[in-house]
């Protein structure tokens, strides 16, 4: 049962479910758990229907209320606007309108229900949201009221031509944002004593505004002897260290690694230090811990699909890319801990299932797909069997994966086909779509001017080349589109039931609350993840039971997006203290 919440001026907030009712926005907490309690465990269970879930659900998790199911009107919208499965309905062909433009609201701008905001804020970010229905009694009557939208929605889906799966994929990615909020609202445990340690040993005491740590210091000081530079030489202006270099007689042509490591010079050595130091220090120093660590969490801003293919980014924090180094920082509450699980190979295996090819999907049975592959004699090492596999799923023409990539049509017809015919697809400019039906932007405008270029009278070589090049390297995009997309519906259908699972476990009785806020404080819960890897915070009293129902989960979301089809996707799975002491 959908209810579309809408916000009103004056404070209040209109609801709609099957009636139309206006509340206080203090009075929503209230109302949302006893909608949800009423419905517990039967066929009406609310989907809480809005514009943008961080708008409408960080303010409930405040107050210390979760909900089960959700729909995002803004993400779905988005996902639909783009199928081509649903491309001849309204919504799709509508000219360009206000949801198409409507950002995710960042959790710093969200407050609890009822909170009254500065007039700054105010003007920062009320005027950007969607407005309320001009008449409350008469939705559809705004170009962005969601109870409309909802309506087109629902007509979309229903005829599309893949309805069921459109409705997973919108379900999923709601339930994503859900998780999003869940896990910017609890945290990652983060000992801010710790990251501080990990600092003073790399780089040496924190320094003071505007100075460089110590070590930096030293390394810079090395590379201007080695270089026999003036003291003025800032290694951090790149223009400036190429120059010192060229006059020094090095012979680099770059700061890139892989080109300083062929270099047989004394500068070498203290450069890569510093630029490794360098990355540490303006990545994840003392600036960062300070911004984006607070009361032991780290609570980075998850962007839900938002890669093109529908993979997660972040918008600060770097959540995405935690070096190693600083993950000794992340530990788990005095009794708890950190069960930490990545899912082997997973795009190959995707592929596997969306191919339907038996014979690669029976290659990862027995854990390692890529062992697999050496045993089916396809190929003669792992090594092989990988760069292979990944030459197919992301356009490899050249040296090993090109000579392997022959081999690994031969043995796996069906999966190799697959990202063949997707790249042939966009190399002619087409669209791709993933298993559930998120389909990929048409080419831009310099792909357009290539091939109109190499058409023209007048077209030389140089214009033909650039063609084909602009056509491959789209074909390259299309070919790994439905790879990376269809695994992020996987991870999707993967985070939706670990949710669900972990509340369903309830607290652990006599464990110790942890340091997350309600209603997380005593039950275990998503802290982390990245594309294929999920870390889930727990009471250690449950370490065993969380690291089954992650397990059972990784197995549901196979079954949700492939039925019957025999693929496997197996875990590695840890129950750690340190998110460093994983794998």
């Amino acid at each position: 049962m959908h209810v579309v919440l809408t916000r009103e001026p004056g404070g209040n907030v209109r609801v709609h479910d099957g009636a139309s009712r206006a509340v206080p926005a203090a009075d929503l907490p209230a109302l949302v758990v006893a909608a949800e309690e009423g419905a517990r465990g039967g066929p009406a269970v609310p989907r809480w229907t809005w514009d943008d879930t961080n708008r409408w659900y960080l303010g409930l998790l405040r107050a210390g209320v979760r909900v089960e199911r959700s729909h995002d009107l803004r993400l779905v919208h988005r996902i639909l606007r783009q199928s081509s499965a649903a491309a001849g309905s309204p919504l799709a062909t509508a000219p360009p309108g206000p949801w198409d433009t409507m950002a995710p609201t960042p959790p710093s701008a969200v407050q609890p229900p009822g909170a009254r905001r500065a007039p700054q804020d105010a003007a920062l970010f009320d005027l950007a949201l969607p407005a309320p229905s001009a008449r409350a009694d008469e939705p559809g009557t705004s170009a962005t009221d969601p109870v409309a939208q909802l309506r087109l929605q629902e007509a979309a889906v229903a005829g599309s031509s893949a309805p069921g799966r459109l409705r997973l994929l919108a379900a999923g990615e709601s339930a994503g944002a859900l998780v999003a909020a869940e896990m910017h609202h609890a945290g990652l445990p983060w000992r801010a004593d710790v990251h501080d340690a990990i600092l003073t040993e790399a780089l040496g005491p924190r320094p003071a505004e505007g100075h460089r740590p110590a070590r930096l210091e030293e390394l810079a000081r090395q590379i201007r002897t080695a270089l026999d530079a003036p003291p003025s030489l800032n290694p951090d202006s790149h223009p400036d260290l190429l120059k010192a270099m060229q006059y020094a007689g090095v012979g680099a042509r770059s700061l890139r690694k892989w080109e300083l490591e062929k270099l047989d010079h004394p500068v070498v050595a203290p450069l890569l230090e510093y630029k490794n130091l360098y990355r540490l220090l303006t990545a994840n120093g003392w600036h960062w811990l300070d911004e984006w660590v607070t009361d032991g969490r780290f609570r980075t801003e998850y962007v839900v699909g938002g890669v093109v293919t529908g993979r997660w980014a972040s918008t600060g924090g770097g959540a995405l890319q935690l070096p190693k180094g600083v993950r000794r920082a992340v530990v788990a509450d005095p009794g708890w801990c950190l069960v930490v699980a990545d899912v082997a190979q997973l795009e190959p295996r995707v592929l596997a299932g969306m191919a339907g090819d038996e014979a690669m999907a029976g290659a990862g049975r027995a854990g390692d797909l890529y062992a697999g592959i050496v045993a089916s004699g396809a190929v003669p090492t792992r090594e092989l069997a990988k760069v292979g596999m990944l030459g197919a799923m992301y356009g490899g023409t050249t040296g090993a994966s090109a000579q392997v990539l022959p081999r690994l049509g031969r043995e796996y017809p069906r999966a190799i086909a697959l990202v063949e015919e997707a790249a042939r697809t966009g190399e002619r400019g087409g669209v791709v779509t993933t298993w559930l039906g998120r389909s990929s932007p048409v080419p831009g405008s310099a792909w357009d001017e290539a091939q109109a270029g190499a058409f023209a009278d007048d077209a030389g070589a140089d214009a033909a080349a650039r063609a084909r090049s602009v056509t491959r390297s789209w074909g390259r995009f299309t070919r790994n589109f439905v790879v990376q997309g269809t695994a992020a519906e996987w991870a999707l259908c993967w985070l939706a039931s670990i949710r669900r699972r972990l509340w369903a476990l309830g607290a652990a009785g006599g464990a110790r609350p942890g340091l997350a806020p309600a209603p997380f404080s005593d039950r275990p819960h998503l802290a982390f993840f990245l594309h294929d890897e999920v870390v889930v915070h727990a009471p250690l009293e449950l370490a065993d039971v969380v690291a089954a129902e992650v397990r059972a989960a990784a197995e549901e979301a196979g079954r949700l997006l492939f039925g019957g089809f025999p693929v496997d996707f197996p875990l590695t799975v840890e129950t750690v203290d340190s998110y460093a002491d994983a794998k």
